[in-house]
């Protein structure tokens, strides 16, 4: 699944538009390394967003097969 649609599917992120101006920006970063919203992520990938001053750090613990309201838990803080 593409990052900017994982960040919005898990809600990190209210919508995909959003999500992607953050990547194109270099503000996330997957594994340490600034990545473009068309970055495949995986299960284990570690994310850091920069909001501001503010960095929010998650590791991606699963990936959702649909986009419905059933998602359930999707990252765990770090």
């Amino acid at each position: 699944m593409r990052l900017d649609k994982f960040l919005k599917v898990s809600k990190v992120i209210k919508r995909r538009t959003v999500a992607n101006e953050a990547a194109d920006s270099g503000r996330i970063a997957v594994n340490g390394k600034v990545v473009k919203p068309s970055y495949e992520v995986k299960v284990g990938d570690i994310v850091e967003i920069k909001f501001g001053d503010k960095i929010s750090k998650f590791e991606i613990i699963q990936i959702p097969k649909g986009t419905g309201k059933e998602v359930g838990e999707l990252v765990k803080l770090l």
